[in-house]
């Protein structure tokens, strides 16, 4: 028991076996001691408050491959959120199992997928079966919008989990997917260059406009010294554009500098970037992505409009 604990979760057949009756569980849940995560787990209500969403589905997770044993893999977007992907576009409430016999059903919080894992796609932690990145990205993108499938692919390539040439190969075994075309969408358009979730959306968004795709992470320099790397660059139509947020600025701040300093700083850089490339700037911002068809406006202005 005291390793659940541990992991964030008490198993009600573990408290059986410490003499912890149903009754004293019932209890223990009327006096805010405990909450129930599902039927026969539970969880200090303290701990459980203070998790965020992708943290309780974590916990949950592990639970749920508690409860099952050997005979499962976690794996889809519960696999995701274990390896720390960005949650962007999931829903969080059901956590996903593959059984390596049989499955395909939901059920009370789990959906039960159909065994089809080879061993290649098989990993193995101290809690049990998992699958590795490569399955567990073609996994997703089955499951997912394009977008939210592009945005979770970006991150396993730019973490260097997997490689567009290893879920190419995957991706041709895995063919008979109804959902074969949106995977196949997702494999076109995916970029290790892309560091966040909205530089993925970002990509997302001009493709879906026909815009043309821009070099990422594109370096600028000045003879020999670098002034800055660009999250996206068109160099044949002089145009630059670096997706904009708060967490940007969060990270770009330095013991000691407020985030006053540190939007300066990104003040002069930006300057500095205009006058070495001449190119011109677009700084998209969260918001933006929510209203595509004005993002789209400004960037055609800018991309077409003659130097």
């Amino acid at each position: 028991m005291g390793t659940d604990v541990a992991q964030g979760f008490l198993l009600r057949r573990d408290a059986l076996a410490c003499g912890i009756d149903d009754n004293a569980l019932a209890r223990m849940v009327k006096r805010g001691e405990l909450v129930r995560i599902r039927h026969g787990v539970y969880a200090s209500r303290a701990a459980w408050g203070a998790l965020s969403g992708p943290q309780r589905h974590r916990v949950h997770t592990r639970a749920v491959q508690a409860l099952y044993g050997e005979h499962v893999a976690v794996s889809h977007t519960s696999q995701a959120i274990a390896d720390g992907a960005p949650d962007w576009g999931h829903d969080l409430r059901s956590v996903h199992l593959t059984h390596l016999a049989g499955g395909g059903r939901r059920h009370a919080g789990i959906v039960h997928h159909e065994g089809s894992l080879r061993v290649p796609d098989l990993s193995r932690s101290p809690e049990g079966w998992h699958t590795t990145p490569t399955r567990t990205v073609l996994d997703c993108c089955n499951l997912l919008s394009t977008e939210a499938g592009l945005v979770l692919a970006n991150w396993y390539l730019h973490q260097r989990l997997t490689t567009v040439e290893e879920l190419e190969a995957r991706y041709v075994e895995l063919q008979r997917s109804p959902r074969t075309l949106a995977v196949r969408m997702v494999l076109r358009l995916a970029d290790a260059g892309a560091e966040s979730v909205g530089e993925s959306r970002f990509l997302y968004l001009l493709w879906r406009a026909g815009l043309p795709r821009p070099v990422l992470q594109w370096e600028v320099r000045d003879g020999d010294v670098l002034v800055g790397i660009v999250d996206a660059v068109w160099p044949e139509l002089g145009v630059m554009a670096e997706f904009d947020g708060k967490v940007k600025y969060d990270r770009l701040l330095k013991p000691g500098q407020s985030p006053a300093d540190a939007v300066f700083a990104e003040k002069v850089r930006e300057d500095r970037l205009r006058e070495v490339t001449g190119f011109r700037m677009i700084r998209p911002i969260w918001s933006d992505l929510d209203r595509p068809d004005r993002l789209v406006q400004r960037l055609r202005r800018l991309l077409f409009r003659a130097a």
